[in-house]
């Protein structure tokens, strides 16, 4: 089994549209304003002498990234799909996005999910990671509070589970504090993340940040109208060791997988292919589920002759415009909509602990670059829209 597939992966070529779009960067101009002598300067004559003018170049990679652009992520029923980027059949399509984090969903492709969801499309989301070690303490004590007083005002403190997790998180919490105060003092809070917590988490802890995080996606799913058995955890055992340092990926994090792929037999499979996470969980998160496509691939499974794999990135890079094969178009109510799914996710707002040197909220991220998709988009003399998100096909 190839269990690093990630370095594998091919970016389209599109060699045409990659020199025509950067020409247009170095010019300052929109696609179908580039002239011959545009392209003679910057030693692209091949490129005219091979389609007989500018103007017919300019023409042809205007019609490229045309079609990238679809309001239909599933595929358009009853329509020619020939310059379509999804197929129009079958509709409506099996689809599950797997999502490395409990939100990188939300944050990466929410307006897609939600138009896949308008459309009549069957979704699955599968959360790759339980995420618990990027709950801060913090909130693991607000929670606590709430179900010790739970326990006291309807059970008359009975509740004897709850009583005792409650002091053991407690009392670690205020271990775990004066620890800290003794490393960073005062000021630990402007402190950046240490490459690993001065005290590992307890395993009532982790358990604790975990359920955090699944309420939070069960509530941004609620919102984007996925049903609740269409909700997959899936907490992959290379990420279980409440540390920043994570186990190499084994068979063991591929067999979950798989099992819900030959379930499903999903017509569209979305992969995140985010390789500039920093603690590189995403990658190992990728080859999780291109290996357990490619074991199914090599069993004969017959539904892959029927199913693509969209690749999106979150909230760390994007794809190159010549690189993107696919572009959902949003309107300024649904960015503001995909803004409220991922503030469903309060764990990772101001006081989530790995937001690194970038100071934006994820939401924040999300819409920047969202936006700057679209403008780039507007700057070849495309259609202008508030904000779009991109994926690019890997071919099975």
């Amino acid at each position: 089994m190839n269990l690093n597939l990630t370095s594998t992966i091919q970016m389209p070529e599109h060699q045409l549209r990659r020199e025509v779009v950067n020409l247009c960067r170095l010019t300052g101009k929109p696609l179908l304003k580039l002239s011959t002598k545009d392209y003679l300067e910057h030693g692209m004559r091949h490129w005219v002498e091979q389609y007989g003018s500018a103007g017919l170049v300019n023409i042809e990679v205007f019609n490229e990234l045309q079609h990238t652009i679809t309001g239909w992520p599933g595929g358009k029923p009853q329509a020619d799909d020939t310059s379509r980027p999804e197929r129009a059949l079958p509709f409506p399509k099996r689809v599950v996005v797997f999502s490395p984090h409990p939100d990188d969903d939300v944050i990466s492709m929410g307006g897609t999910i939600r138009r896949l969801i308008q459309q009549g499309h069957d979704v699955h989301i599968a959360y790759q990671t339980s995420g618990d070690i990027a709950v801060n303490d913090d909130e693991v004590t607000r929670f606590m509070h709430f179900i010790n007083g739970f326990n006291h005002l309807f059970a008359n403190d009975s509740d004897s589970v709850i009583d005792r997790v409650y002091r053991q998180v407690k009392q670690f919490i205020r271990e775990k504090e004066r620890e800290e105060l003794k490393v960073y003092g005062e000021n630990k809070y402007l402190h950046p993340s240490p490459k690993d917590p001065i005290m590992a988490d307890i395993p009532e802890v982790l358990t604790l940040k975990g359920l955090i995080r699944r309420g939070e996606a069960r509530l941004a799913c609620a919102y984007n109208h996925i049903a609740s058995d269409h909700i997959h955890f899936l907490d992959l055992p290379f990420y279980e060791t409440g540390k920043i340092e994570k186990l190499p990926m084994s068979e063991r994090d591929v067999y979950p997988i798989q099992e819900l792929i030959a379930t499903v037999k999903p017509h569209q499979i979305y992969v995140a292919a985010d390789l500039a996470d920093p603690h590189g969980t995403h990658r190992k998160c990728t080859d999780a589920v291109l290996a357990a496509i490619d074991e199914e691939k090599q069993s004969g499974a017959r539904w892959l002759e029927d199913c693509r794999v969209w690749m999106y990135r979150g909230a760390w890079a994007e794809w190159d415009i010549a690189d993107i094969e696919m572009c959902m178009p949003m309107s300024p109510e649904e960015l503001r909509e995909k803004r409220n799914a991922i503030l469903k996710h309060q764990s990772q707002m101001e006081s989530a602990p790995f937001l690194g040197n970038d100071e934006r909220l994820f939401w924040q991220r999300a819409e920047d670059r969202n936006r700057e998709t679209a403008r780039r988009y507007d700057e070849l003399g495309l259609a202008c829209y508030e904000a779009m998100e991109a994926f690019v096909e890997y071919h099975i």
